[in-house]
């Protein structure tokens, strides 16, 4: 597995942008790429740089994806019905991981993670500690109670850093999540823009 769980912001210097929005990023303070050669002028970048750094930007926005993991999410989305890219957004933001951190219940995707693999998690009422468990609309995740006093998940709960999309529902009494609907490019509130064409260029080169 891809680890970043420390290093994580080096894709942030390494991009060029702050694509979680998170006021911590190296990016606030440096927005030139990191090393010795970091502040030399920059040439313009080639169709295949273009759709390298979309992709790069995008698979590195969801935390702890693998190589694999993201490409196995493209062949999905290219094989469901309606606009590929879309297809792929809808498909990364019904992972598991993805909804616990947009309820705001956690404040990093990293955290998300975490949080599912150590078993805070239930799905229809079944305990799941699989970060990349894809949703269904109409299923019900919840925060174990004995998680719930945790001092990371009171604090991003309380948090006013970013607003829970509307595609996601999340009671605060009860600690449930439940998915609307299944979100487009425009429904997402990416802190960068994101350029799923881009990437589906790439793949199908």
């Amino acid at each position: 597995m891809t680890k970043r769980i420390k290093a994580k912001y080096k894709i942030d210097r390494r991009l060029g942008e702050n694509i979680w929005g998170r006021p911590k990023s190296p990016v606030n303070r440096r927005s030139y790429a990191p090393g010795e050669h970091g502040q030399r002028r920059q040439g313009k970048p080639s169709d295949y740089g273009l759709q390298l750094r979309a992709k790069q930007k995008l698979k590195g926005y969801y935390g702890n994806l693998t190589e694999k993991q993201f490409k196995a999410c493209y062949k999905e989305a290219v094989r469901v019905k309606g606009d590929t890219g879309e297809n792929l957004i809808g498909l990364l933001e019904r992972r598991l991981d993805s909804v616990v951190y947009r309820s705001k219940v956690v404040p990093t995707v990293f955290a998300a993670r975490q949080f599912i693999n150590h078993g805070h998690v239930m799905v229809n009422g079944k305990k799941t500690n699989i970060g990349s468990y894809r949703l269904k609309v109409g299923d019900v995740v919840e925060v174990r109670e004995k998680s719930r006093t945790m001092p990371m998940v009171i604090q991003s709960v309380e948090s006013q850093e970013r607003d829970i999309p509307d595609y996601i529902n999340f009671d605060e009494t009860k600690f449930k999540i439940e998915i609307k609907r299944i979100p487009g490019l425009e429904d997402v509130p990416y802190p960068v823009q994101m350029e799923p064409n881009l990437v589906i260029e790439f793949y199908s080169r």
